[in-house]
């Protein structure tokens, strides 16, 4: 759900041929494809008003499928990750709303979480901190301060960095203690949402501009019928231009995509939820690597059985090796 770039935006815009017709109440005037995988698309859109936005989940009809098979599958899929989302709201974990849905039209409308993946946010560390830190040279930040000046800074935004993996450890064992597990626990499906004004902090406020926050459905459809003016929603070039660490790790972890989620409390289950994300700090920030192991200590604090958890995580990794040895 993170904003693409604006050269992303303008090829989606540009090149994208919706091949799908979209259920009512969306249409492609105001649509961004985000991606596409094996059951569904996601877009950005609008859902209700134009002041709301909104991601889109749309599974199509699969001509393969006999549908009265495609129809039960894509109703009982849509309903699961809803019940899912609904459930951890309803427990207090940070998750995207659901504003709408309907399984018959194979749609679902979440909302909007503003933001970076903890994936773009570990990626922007390594390759700005971490190579500068390597180098040994002062960079913009650091103004051409002193080695002292310059090394306090580094070690201030490294435990930045350890404080948003233990946000990780806490928001995984959280959400594994209500007994869900997530199925496709990634970097990029974990987002940090950044609280924004709705306008630059140098212009003055009108009355009519609301801040962005953390909106729920009631509170955004009553902004419609009250004709409060729509928030200045940051664009796509000024959210993926915002570099500098101490703003990216600010913010609440919020958990995507949900689609593979399912509702258990078996140990093996939730080890296996850990070793996806595992493999994924493994494959994708090997420089990264270790702080993995402070998100599971601080995982192994968050319930009863978190430990056991992490013993059975052992075995798992056992098992991945010797599957990844013999091929």
């Amino acid at each position: 759900m993170a904003l693409p770039t604006d050269d992303n935006a303008d090829t989606a815009s540009s090149t994208s041929t919706y091949v799908h017709k979209l259920p009512e109440p969306f249409t492609t005037s105001d649509l961004v494809v985000l991606t596409q995988g094996a059951e569904g698309l996601v877009y950005r859109t609008t859902f209700l008003t134009p002041n709301t936005p909104c991601v889109l989940k749309y599974r199509p009809p699969k001509p393969y499928r006999h549908p009265t098979l495609d129809k039960r599958l894509t109703k009982a899929r849509l309903l699961a990750e809803a019940r899912v989302l609904v459930k951890c709201r309803r427990e207090g974990l940070q998750v995207p709303a659901v504003l709408g849905g309907d399984w018959e039209d194979g749609w679902l409308a979440l909302e909007w979480v503003d933001g970076r993946t903890v994936r773009e946010v570990l990626d922007i560390w390594v390759h700005k901190l971490g190579m500068r830190a390597r180098d040994g040279k002062p960079d913009e930040t650091t103004g051409g301060a002193s080695e002292g000046d310059v090394e306090a800074q580094k070690k201030e935004q490294e435990e930045r960095l350890w404080e948003m993996m233990r946000k990780v450890g806490r928001a995984v064992g959280r959400l594994h203690e209500i007994g869900v597990c997530h199925g496709d626990l990634t970097t990029s499906n974990l987002m940090i949402r950044h609280e924004r004004s709705t306008q630059p902090s140098s212009q003055p406020s009108t009355e009519n501009v609301r801040p962005r926050g953390r909106q729920t459905v009631s509170t955004m459809r009553e902004a419609a019928m009250n004709g409060e003016g729509p928030p200045q929603y940051p664009s796509a070039d000024a959210t993926s231009r915002s570099n500098e660490p101490e703003d990216l790790l600010e913010g609440a972890i919020v958990m995507i995509d949900f689609g593979l989620a399912t509702q258990t409390v078996q140990d093996e289950d939730r080890a296996v939820d850990l070793y996806v994300l595992e493999r994924a700090f493994t494959a994708t920030h090997p420089a990264a690597e270790h702080l993995f192991q402070e998100a599971m200590r601080v995982y192994g604090e968050t319930f009863k059985g978190a430990k056991k958890v992490l013993k059975r995580l052992a075995d798992v990794r056992l098992r991945g090796r010797k599957r990844t040895m013999i091929g």
